[in-house]
Order: structure tokens, then C-alpha cells, then sequence
């Protein structure tokens, strides 16, 4: 079982937080946008909690969640999982429309088909009620996260950003995915690698 969403890391707003101190209370800054700054505002990122170790699988995206990157963040998934020996991943997710939309139905459709045929893992869906985030055991690991990696008098770097969000999680940052043509074929949950795009797969450490 997998607890999956996406979050919006932002490298100008500033997580609620609050800490004991004897000395003078430490205040977050307010980093405000620069016009001459040419990283984005937000880096948008997948994610999977697994139930069976409690680690999280991250995937970083060059745009926004939508159907494509959906499929593709699957598509590692299951491989992922596959080469664990694993059969199926019962996937609890909520209803955007990158999870329920046609496209992504029948990726899944497609995908199971070709597992019953020729193994790997199977994708189960088991979709949240609507407007229920709290059930989703993800959610407070992402709220956990963003406070920890908080800088209280500057702005991050994407690069900072990236390397601080897998320290926390103990995972090694692969590749990002993005909406388009990414390098990689992507048939029904296997994952080959394309020459010259220095592409590699880590094995992701348990929280």
C-alpha cells in the first residue's frame, strides 16, 4: 500500500512555524520575488509514502502535475516495486484530475492488462472520499518536511531547495520528469534508459 500526492515546494513562502528559545525569538524572513531571478517560484513534486517501510519515493517535476507526468511517475513506480518482488501496489490518492482523468484510467487499464499477461506489479486504486486530505497519511510528511528545510533569512536556490527536500526524506534526487518527451519509453510500467541522458535509478532508504 502507497499513500500518494504532489506539494508545491516554494522557495519564497514560509512554512507556520513555532520553537522555544531562551534568547531573542527568531523570526522567518519574508523572501520577496525577483523579477531578475530566473528559477522558479515553486518546484512541484510526486510523491509516494509507503506503508510497508514508512520511506518515501520522489520524483521532481519540471512543470506541473498533469495526466502525462502522472503516467509517468506510475510507470517508475511499478518498475520501482517490481524489481522488490512486489505484485501490487494498492495506491490511496484523492481525486484531482491528473489522477482521474481518461488518459490516466487507461494507463492503468493498460498497464494491468499487460501484467496478467506478463507479470510486475499491478495498480490497485482506492481513491479518498472528496475533500478529505486528512485521511491521506502523506499529507502531514509534507507539512513535516517544509518546516524542516526552512531557511529563516534567505531565499533557497532550486538546487538547495532539491538537496535540502532529500536530505529530509533520505533519498537520492533522480532525474526530473517533465511534461513532454523526457528520454524515456515507457511501456506498460517498464522503465528503459535512453543513451545519453545519464539517467540512473537509486535505491530510495527507508525513513
Amino acid at each position: 500500500m502507497g499513500f500518494q500526492d504532489e506539494v508545491w515546494w516554494s522557495r519564497l513562502a514560509q512554512p507556520n512555524l513555532h520553537t522555544w528559545t531562551d534568547d531573542k525569538p527568531v523570526h522567518l524572513g519574508q523572501n520577496e520575488p525577483d523579477r531578475h531571478d530566473p528559477e522558479p517560484k515553486a518546484v512541484a513534486c510526486y510523491g509516494l509514502l509507503r506503508a510497508d517501510t514508512q520511506g518515501m519515493l520522489l520524483r521532481f517535476v519540471h512543470g506541473r502535475p498533469v495526466s502525462a507526468v502522472t503516467t509517468q511517475f506510475l510507470a517508475w513506480l511499478v518498475a520501482w516495486l517490481a524489481a522488490e518482488g512486489k505484485t501490487a501496489l494498492l495506491l490511496v490518492w484523492d481525486n484531482a484530475s491528473w489522477h482521474v482523468s481518461q488518459a490516466v484510467r487507461a494507463w492503468i487499464k493498460a498497464h494491468n492488462r499487460h501484467v496478467k499477461q506478463a507479470g510486475g506489479c499491478r495498480v490497485v486504486v482506492c481513491p479518498l472520499p472528496v475533500k478529505s486530505p486528512w485521511l491521506n497519511r502523506i499529507e502531514p510528511k509534507w507539512v513535516h518536511g517544509k518546516r524542516a528545510i526552512a531557511e529563516p533569512d534567505r531565499k533557497l536556490s532550486v538546487a538547495e531547495l532539491k538537496h535540502r527536500i532529500c536530505t529530509y526524506y533520505d533519498c537520492e534526487p533522480l532525474e526530473p520528469m517533465h511534461n513532454k518527451s523526457w528520454g524515456l519509453a515507457l511501456v506498460f510500467g517498464s522503465i528503459e534508459l535512453s543513451a545519453g541522458l545519464g539517467y540512473t535509478t537509486h535505491r530510495f532508504s527507508s525513513l
